[in-house]
């Protein structure tokens, strides 16, 4: 399998059929979807997940199917987007990387250095979302975590606000994807957001994540939705297409998204390993689109 890191790392630097649901049937020969989606979920796909297509590729592809907006882009590929009418719904390029993060005092220099640069751009370019990461435990306990990430975001805070921008640090999986990862539980990420006390600091919820390590993902939503800017999909086990292959409802959740009254964007981020990979974007958004 791909590894998220690995590519999103070349992403950052340059800015077997799975079994066949019904309803992955009709989207056989790719039925373009954008005059039919419901309008209730703003929909978005992760681009490293769809990295074997160019970027203006992809920006076609979803152009086709009726997808808005395209996550985990930086400044050098803005422009390919806006060339199509395509939003950037979860900017990236400040991060040093997924393991070394706020939660270590001896990297705020270089993130606060690389955000406070970042921060204009973003806001400059139209755009709202910039992701962010604890980086790793490396022995700190959860209290120590959270006091070095809230000193570090703090210094970030004021900019962040003066500029209309959210600083949204992603949820992972400690248990499979990312060994120590920090952030791994969804009321260590809300009681940071408590402590920072900005509505420019949120979460990004990730669901396929989140189900890994701790489960009760749609009452999880609806209790913490006030500190979540921003979901992402996966297929659980395998991280793979959305469809009835794996154990998530995804249209049960799209719904208590919605119910939350949530208006940010929900992202694709499944590894497509059906046959036709861009059926497989069209079947997951139909999927979601409740």
């Amino acid at each position: 399998m791909t590894k998220r890191r690995d590519v999103i790392k070349t992403i950052v630097a340059s800015s077997a059929l799975a079994g066949t649901s019904a309803l992955f049937s009709s989207f056989k020969n790719f039925i373009p979807l954008d005059n039919s989606l419901k309008g209730n979920i703003n929909h978005s796909v992760c681009r490293w997940t769809y990295s074997f297509l160019s970027l203006d590729e992809l920006c076609q592809l979803c152009k086709d199917i009726g997808i808005k907006a395209i996550d985990l882009v930086g400044p050098s590929d803005w422009e390919t987007l806006q060339k199509y009418g395509i939003y950037s719904s979860m900017c990236n390029g400040a991060e040093i990387n997924l393991v070394d993060g706020f939660a270590e005092i001896k990297f705020h220099e270089q993130l606060i250095k690389n955000y406070t640069k970042m921060i204009p751009m973003v806001a400059k370019a139209g755009y709202k979302n910039l992701i962010c990461f604890s980086g790793n435990r490396k022995g700190m306990d959860d209290e120590t975590g959270l006091k070095n990430c809230t000193e570090g975001l703090n210094k970030l805070m004021a900019l962040a606000e003066k500029n209309g921008v959210t600083l949204v640090m992603e949820l992972l999986n400690s248990k499979i994807n990312h060994h120590d990862y920090f952030a791994d539980k969804t009321p260590w990420g809300v009681e940071l957001c408590k402590r920072v006390g900005s509505n420019n600091f949120k979460l990004l919820y990730d669901i396929y994540h989140m189900q890994i390590d701790e489960g009760d993902v749609i009452r999880t939503i609806q209790t913490s939705h006030p500190y979540i800017a921003h979901y992402h999909t996966g297929g659980v086990p395998g991280r793979n297409e959305i469809n009835e292959s794996q154990e998530l409802f995804y249209p049960a959740i799209m719904s208590a998204i919605h119910q939350t009254g949530f208006k940010g964007y929900v992202a694709q981020e499944f590894i497509p390993k059906n046959e036709n990979k861009k059926a497989s974007l069209a079947e997951a958004i139909k999927i979601c689109d409740i």
